[in-house]
């Protein structure tokens, strides 16, 4: 799945952003920007370029994963959003997803033919803790949209759900430990019991990534990053495969 960053970076705003990967990656590559200085990069228009035979680089029905270096309704990129909404008209064959810890953002954002959402969007909340689980999936159950995900990741402690899991407005629910040297710990009891909502309410599930520490079984497993998805897909719980979130 390709990546589309149309700009790269942040600022952090919760509990969740702590460790956040795309400021770990930034200083391991010796980025000389900041992080939190957002820029638009040299993929702004990545899904419309066209080969020589002026085809479509990208062909119809290709999913792309939308700033996974970003957040999509960050305020700093208010004066481009514009264009990439246009984009995503054009691109109509393509699917579009992105994550945001800003859902409360997107009402005021969202583009005039928007109507009942666009069928090639889909759009992930994410929530790390019960409190931001309770101040974010009200809104977000609200917008009107054709696919709806809840991101629990990084999972920070238990979190019940089930207040909000309804089948006809939740497409599906993913969950994901931290990553990185300081990376909380997940705790598996954690993810089998949002497990056990899920299919209480028959919401399909996906236990996209340990993290880099699990705690199972009253022992702390140290998981290498290349192994993070792999050994949370072992687990045998997922009902729908998740795009990978590094």
């Amino acid at each position: 799945m390709p990546m589309w960053n149309p700009w790269h970076g942040c600022h952090k705003i919760s509990a969740g952003c702590k460790h956040c990967y795309v400021f770990r990656e930034d200083a391991a590559r010796g980025v000389t920007l900041s992080t939190d200085m957002v820029r638009k990069t040299s993929s702004f228009k990545l899904p419309l370029r066209k080969t020589r035979s002026k085809e479509w680089k990208f062909p119809s029905g290709t999913d792309f994963a939308l700033c996974f270096t970003s957040d999509f309704l960050l305020e700093e990129a208010d004066e481009w959003r514009r264009e990439i909404w246009e984009i995503i008209r054009i691109r109509s064959d393509c699917h579009f997803f992105f994550f945001t810890k800003r859902i409360e953002r997107l009402p005021a954002l969202l583009p005039p033919d928007w109507g009942a959402g666009y069928e090639n969007v889909s759009v992930g909340c994410t929530v790390e803790t019960q409190d931001r689980a309770q101040a974010r999936l009200p809104i977000f159950l609200e917008i009107p949209l054709k696919h709806r995900t809840i991101v629990v990741a990084p999972m920070l402690q238990q979190i019940d759900l089930t207040p909000w899991l309804n089948k006809d407005n939740i497409n599906e629910v993913s969950v994901g430990g931290e990553s990185g040297r300081y990376a909380r710990p997940l705790n598996y009891e954690w993810v089998l019991d949002l497990h056990r909502q899920c299919l209480e309410k028959d919401i399909p599930f996906c236990f996209h990534q340990t993290g880099s520490y699990l705690l199972k079984d009253s022992k702390i497993y140290t998981i290498p990053r290349h192994l993070q998805h792999s050994q949370a897909l072992k687990a045998g719980l997922n009902t729908i495969i998740f795009y990978k979130i590094r």
